[in-house]
């Protein structure tokens, strides 16, 4: 799953528009809608998401031994 359908089927999950989850990032439609195109949305963007809808978000390695690393809100970066 891409970065741009995690972000849609949350939009659709939270019943907002992608256009109403822009505005509450400070972000135009066009412009997220490029970024959403080619793949470049940010850890910060994506964490910005995260606030703006009260969900979690964090990115995680998961080591062979079954031990992680996670960047995220509420995890130690």
């Amino acid at each position: 799953m891409t970065t741009s359908d995690m972000i849609r089927q949350l939009c659709e999950k939270m019943n907002i528009s992608l256009a109403e989850l822009c505005r509450r990032i400070g972000q135009t439609p066009q412009n997220f809608n490029k970024k959403l195109k080619r793949g470049t949305v940010s850890f910060e963007e994506m964490m910005a998401i995260a606030d703006a809808l009260d969900v979690e978000y964090e990115q995680v390695f998961v080591l062979p031994d079954g031990s992680s690393i996670k960047t995220g809100r509420n995890c130690e970066e």
